[in-house]
């Protein structure tokens, strides 16, 4: 079920309005929820319920196991609890990328026909929800989170408006909101209804847009089209999806809010970024969090040698990489991530131990850091979004040689682009103030206002909803 849509415009009237008449009666509103959550994820493909179901009893066993022993009973407990989410991951996730590369590779050392391959789809959110399973798993092992009533982490777990593409919303964050009743008198409708309007408007026109409009066209024959065409559609999918992604998580706040729960920010200006490492610390905050909290710092982190700490960083972000997608395309944006905060790092110790004056913050070198890191990371975007490595290098060398006409780069196009990125660094202060005077406004002139919104919006946007890019993931 995609959020713009009548199917969810209507689910969410119905448990709207059921959240706030049970809310006096947690354990019946919480069944209710659950029951909500799984029609939810159940709209896709009814048998992927089962999945969801599957990691939220391995979860919740595992956990109460982990409550009981101590010692070395405890440790097995922990890796089975982590196998089992992790091996149901695998399969669902990462089969058929391990089976075709074995096949390929067996069929190139031995020669002979193919071997026969299992068609295993993928199921909607299934990284998501298995993140969130595992660190409720590894709080409750490192003795920071108590073990959950199976109700409140079943809840948790499947709390549809995070439940297909985040935020990452840690165990710390979220259960104690589902323990307590919600008091209707402290909710922030206006913001809620901001965020959706924000986010409705991301997803179904910017993104929308780009996508059809130069992004899918370039990157599906990137041979027909010029240097300046590709260059436009690497920004482009910068701006897609950023306004995509970014977009899912304003609509999934707001729809939590109107039920009364607050959800982590997930973006912060990324395309403000002045490096790499601080790329991760705006874009897609609570994966990038997580990484660090269950996957750097357990490496070893910022401990010893840089050798060592080099090796962390790339592992966590090939692994962050593989995150994002099974194909090689993500192992090498991963690898990429990493070896640039690799470089960073490098450069920044190069720096110290020359024992040379720090560089003066003036205006033109944070304009400089700014423009490096945006480039950088649009590079990135090339190996995301394309469907093999030997295209992206296609299209990066195009870059430099495809010479000609180019249609497709109009100045809507190229307006909407810069606008997008422009829009990024309007400050926090204003952006807030304007939401503030929103929710000053009376129900019927915040109506309207939402109204004339969404008339632009529906005005503006293409006809049907593509699914939202992180949904795959």
């Amino acid at each position: 079920m995609l959020f713009p849509t009548t199917d969810f415009a209507i689910f969410f009237a119905v448990v709207f309005t059921a959240n706030w008449l049970l809310n006096p009666y947690p354990r019946v509103w919480k069944l209710f929820m659950v029951a909500a959550s799984f029609l939810f994820y159940s709209w896709w493909d009814w048998h992927y319920v089962l999945l969801l179901a599957a990691s939220t009893t391995i979860a919740c066993a595992g956990a109460a196991i982990l409550s009981r022993y101590e010692g070395r009973e405890r440790k097995v407990a922990f890796v089975t609890t982590l196998a089992g989410l992790l091996g149901l991951l695998g399969w669902f996730k990462y089969y058929t990328f391990i089976a075709v590369n074995i096949d390929d590779l067996t069929r190139h050392l031995a020669g002979g026909g193919p071997l026969p391959l299992k068609e295993v789809l993928l199921p909607v959110g299934i990284s998501f929800f298995t993140f969130m399973a595992i660190s409720y798993v590894i709080d409750v092992y490192r003795k920071e989170l108590a073990v959950a009533r199976p109700v409140d982490l079943a809840v948790y777990l499947s709390f549809f408006p995070h439940l297909v593409a985040g935020p990452i919303v840690r165990g710390e964050e979220l259960l104690p909101q589902i323990r307590h009743k919600r008091d209707p008198r402290h909710i922030d409708v206006g913001r809620a209804l901001w965020l959706i309007a924000a986010g409705l408007f991301k997803k179904m026109v910017i993104s929308a847009y780009i996508s059809s409009s130069i992004v899918d066209p370039v990157f599906g024959s990137p041979h027909t089209h010029s240097n300046l065409e590709i260059l436009f559609a690497i920004y482009g999918y910068a701006i897609q999806i950023y306004a995509d992604f970014s977009g899912y998580t304003d609509i999934a706040i707001g729809v939590a809010l109107l039920l009364g729960f607050s959800f982590p920010q997930n973006f912060d200006a990324p395309y403000t970024a002045r490096s790499l490492q601080d790329f991760w610390r705006r874009w897609h905050m609570t994966l990038s969090r997580w990484l660090r909290d269950y996957l750097y710092i357990p490496l070893g982190g910022n401990k010893g040698s840089e050798s060592r700490i080099a090796r962390n960083i790339m592992l966590t972000m090939i692994l962050g990489g593989l995150w994002h997608g099974a194909g090689w395309t993500f192992v090498a944006w991963g690898a990429y991530h990493g070896f640039g905060q690799v470089a960073g790092r490098w450069r920044r110790n190069r720096q110290r131990a020359s024992g040379a004056p720090p560089v003066a913050e003036t205006r033109w070198r944070v304009v400089v850091e700014r423009v490096v890191t945006f480039h950088l990371v649009c590079l990135g975007w090339v190996f995301f979004r394309a469907t093999s490595i030997s295209v992206a290098f296609t299209m990066i060398g195009r870059l430099f040689t495809a010479w000609g006409s180019s249609p497709l780069v109009t100045p809507l196009v190229v307006i909407t682009i810069v606008g997008s990125i422009a829009s990024q660094y309007v400050s926090v202060e204003m952006v807030g103030n304007v939401q503030r005077a929103f929710s000053r406004q009376t129900a019927l002139v915040q109506g309207a206002i939402l109204g004339a919104v969404l008339l632009g919006i529906t005005t503006l946007a293409p006809e049907g909803v593509q699914p939202f890019i992180y949904f795959r993931f």
